[in-house]
């Protein structure tokens, strides 16, 4: 299972969808290092910055498409799912 994972990701790329989703406080979220790491700045209306560093062999990136979904994609599904 994990072999048969490991040679998908490798051909295909595992890929996660997540959403921001906020009711009264907008979060904004910042891609940095090349899609190294995420800055969440006004999560929960807080005035500290929340930073998140991707796991190695991990990129975020922004959705073109779509308002306030961030696109995580890897080869390593444990890594990526993480």
């Amino acid at each position: 299972s994990h072999i048969n994972n490991l040679f998908d990701g490798v051909e295909k790329k595992f890929q996660y969808k997540m959403r921001l989703v906020y009711a009264h406080f907008p979060i904004n979220a910042t891609i940095t290092n090349g899609g190294a790491t995420v800055e969440l700045r006004n999560f929960l209306g807080e005035k500290r910055v929340r930073i998140v560093n991707m796991l190695p062999g991990v990129k975020v990136e922004k959705s073109a498409g779509t308002k306030d979904e961030l696109l995580v994609t890897g080869t390593d599904i444990d890594l990526t799912s993480r």
